[in-house]
């Protein structure tokens, strides 16, 4: 379930940062009198904690504040994610993401991490982004299953991940067979 969560918030803030790149420019002085409104709301801190509770808490306390507030909630979202969200905590979620590897998860429990922390690395936000979300993907597979599918030159994430899954599927069941006897 804090799985879900971490993935909520995560989809949320980067909605939040892709929105606040095409806001236009609002002038300084509205732009502070609201991160001033936002301030005095006394929100909570999000601490990156893995506690489902903790973190819906927090999701939920963010979303009243923008409510009381009366604004969108993309009005300066990089000084809301400088102080809410660390840069530290969202750093080392990238350097968790540069290290994720499939190791002893399955296939479906390696991707579903990789989506998660995927989130916090702004190199693969783009819609172009897929070849290189692959490439990344398939690197932290187990050797056995990297080798099997990776000469298929699959670049499309899901179907990467889905043509994994099948394979480790297959493999496992074939030992299973092969057990019994």
């Amino acid at each position: 379930m804090a799985r879900r969560n971490d993935i909520a918030i995560a989809t949320t803030l980067e909605a939040m940062a892709q929105a606040l790149e095409h806001q236009p420019n609002v002038s300084e002085n509205v732009a502070s009198r609201n991160l001033a409104t936002f301030q005095r709301e006394n929100p909570l801190v999000f601490k990156g904690t893995h506690d489902h509770d903790g973190a819906l808490t927090w999701l939920k306390e963010i979303e009243r504040i923008f409510r009381v507030m009366d604004c969108t909630p993309y009005q300066k979202v990089r000084e809301f994610l400088r102080k809410y969200f660390p840069e530290d905590v969202r750093g080392k979620k990238e350097i968790e993401f540069l290290k994720l590897k499939q190791g002893s998860k399955s296939v479906v429990e390696y991707a579903a991490k990789f989506g998660e922390l995927a989130k916090f690395f702004n190199h693969y936000d783009g819609p172009n982004d897929e070849f290189s979300k692959c490439i990344k993907f398939e690197n932290g597979l187990r050797p056995e299953i990297k080798k099997a599918v990776s000469y298929q030159k699959i670049r499309v994430f899901a179907d990467s991940v889905d043509s994994c899954r099948i394979y480790e599927e297959e493999n496992n069941a074939h030992y299973r067979v092969i057990n019994e006897k």
